[in-house]
């Protein structure tokens, strides 16, 4: 599935932006400083309510870091389209670890129960 779709995009496919995009868009960036702000009054609350708060605050910092490494993966694709290479391979390196955080925050997050 992804290599079609790699494929697609390196000849030149183009889309038209949707009209709802523009709604969504903020919503990284807001994700992004809602996690951080969670993870640090986890942080500075948990030593008044426990290691689940700890927890929690782990499941945060993955997150944060989630985002972070989506705009690391936006800007390696951006610089690595606007070179005349044809080759994307570090950003599909960037990539591919794309879910790694989501799925160690959801098993700090199970631990919190």
């Amino acid at each position: 599935m992804f290599l079609p779709l790699l494929a697609l995009f390196l000849q030149g496919l183009r889309a038209t932006q949707p009209i709802y995009s523009s709604r969504y868009d903020p919503l990284t960036p807001r994700g992004g400083v809602a996690w951080l702000i969670a993870a640090v009054l986890g942080f500075a609350r948990a030593p008044a309510f426990g290691p689940s708060a700890r927890w929690f605050s782990y499941a945060a910092v993955c997150l944060v870091i989630y985002h972070l490494h989506f705009l690391l993966f936006g800007v390696v694709a951006f610089v690595g389209l606007t070179q005349n290479t044809a080759d994307l391979s570090t950003a599909m390196g960037v990539g591919a670890f794309f879910n790694l955080f989501v799925v160690l925050g959801a098993i700090c997050a199970i631990m919190v129960l």
